[in-house]
């Protein structure tokens, strides 16, 4: 039966509805009579109990895993206010899913919770894992760091952090029948298959190095002893009252901070989210204390490139393996959505040209990102996981 797969997208106002449409269109274009796997994006706007019933009733009791997200992303294009389906059927690949709940009280051990559950449910070893949490109510580097503590410190694990259309309040996870918050949703691929993974962002160091010189998790209290606001300040001309207005996200989204990576030309992105009465910013993952770091611009062209580049790594792993990708999911921050603005689709007809327009392609914009530094898949000891921001992150799989 090798590996089929389709994509469907509803933009119908009733939940169930949207849910049930998505699903048949998908499953419809797959080419088979019955899914082995169902992983699903949607517009928060949607009952989230009610789409994953209609998206059920097509599918049946098959494995299945989603999220809200910031914008839906499918082979035409980005979309808002839907709902996109993936359905793939294999006799290759085993997809075992699981849950890891409230990241509040403890994002690593909602990450061991959930890897630990597919790990031991899992049929055979695991080759590749993908997460979708939450990253409003915890540190979403730490839900990274416990998967990996379940499934290995050079596991490829890939996944985005789930959206709600830009609100930055809350995000909802679901596994099979189960609909929640605050949590990290999972599945484990086993058998027998190709897969590659591209990874990139394009976006580009401005002003002087800052050091973090106080820092708790998420929280960056000061940057070269002075509130880490004073980064935005400097560059902007306002005050930190100014930037408390509305979440520091919206206006920061196309100037992050960026991490140096040591030894390498490269930086780790951090979006910016709130700042509190102290100047102290949160962002969506940990900047630890010590690190170099700058502020970051992006520019269309820079990000186009990112993503081709991206797009031709992944495809390098298929030529590689003398096979080639039978759908693929996208990890798109939201923060290049926002830089696109109506050119977002540029974005997307870009790695499709280079990846093949009719490998099915299903993805979200999110709040951050996860993938292995590199794209890396082969040199175990080089795999290294990362959570990102203001990132693409590809993964395909193929025969």
């Amino acid at each position: 039966m090798a590996i089929q797969a389709g994509v469907g997208l509803s933009k119908n106002k009733d939940s169930y509805q949207a849910g049930y449409e998505a699903c048949k269109i998908a499953v419809g274009k797959s080419g088979a009579e019955k899914p082995d796997f169902i992983i699903a994006f949607a517009s928060v706007g949607f009952d989230q109990q009610e789409l994953t019933r209609g998206i059920r009733e097509v599918s049946g009791k098959v494995p299945i895993i989603g999220c809200t997200d910031a914008g839906e992303i499918t082979n035409e294009g980005p979309s808002q206010k839907s709902v996109g389906v993936m359905a793939i059927t294999s006799d290759q690949i085993v997809f075992t899913t699981g849950l890891g709940k409230d990241i509040k009280a403890g994002a690593r051990m909602a990450g061991q919770a959930v890897a630990r559950e597919v790990k031991e449910r899992a049929p055979a070893e695991l080759r590749a894992f993908i997460m979708l949490p939450d990253v409003l109510t915890g540190n979403g580097a730490d839900v990274v760091r416990g998967v990996l503590d379940v499934l290995g410190l050079h596991f490829p694990v890939v996944g985005g952090a789930a959206g709600d259309d830009f609100l930055f309040q809350k995000t909802y996870q679901y596994r099979d029948d189960e609909v929640t918050s605050g949590a990290v949703a999972g599945v484990g691929l086993s058998g027998k298959f190709s897969m590659g993974i591209g990874v990139r962002h394009g976006w580009m160091p401005i002003g002087t190095p800052m050091k973090v010189t106080k820092s708790e998790g998420a929280v960056v209290h000061e940057l070269d002893n002075r509130p880490a606001v004073s980064i935005y300040e400097d560059y902007f001309g306002e005050k930190a009252a100014d930037l408390k207005k509305e979440p520091l996200a919206r206006m920061a989204i196309t100037y992050p901070l960026g991490i140096k990576v040591p030894d390498l030309d490269e930086y780790l992105i951090r979006d910016p989210i709130t700042v509190d009465d102290k100047g102290a910013i949160t962002c969506a993952a940990e900047i630890p204390q010590g690190s170099e770091i700058r502020l970051m611009i992006g520019s269309k062209e820079k990000a186009v490139e990112a993503a081709e580049d991206a797009a031709r790594k992944l495809m390098k792993e298929f030529t590689i393996d003398k096979s080639e990708p039978k759908f693929i999911l996208m990890f798109n921050c939201i923060a290049r959505e926002k830089l696109f603005g109506q050119k977002a689709n540029d974005e997307i007809q870009a790695v499709m040209k280079i990846i093949g327009k009719d490998v099915p392609l299903l993805g979200f914009y999110t709040y951050g990102e996860q993938a292995p530094m590199g794209g890396e898949i082969r040199d175990t000891e080089k795999i290294n996981t990362r959570f990102y921001n203001e990132t693409v992150v590809m993964f395909a799989v193929g025969e």
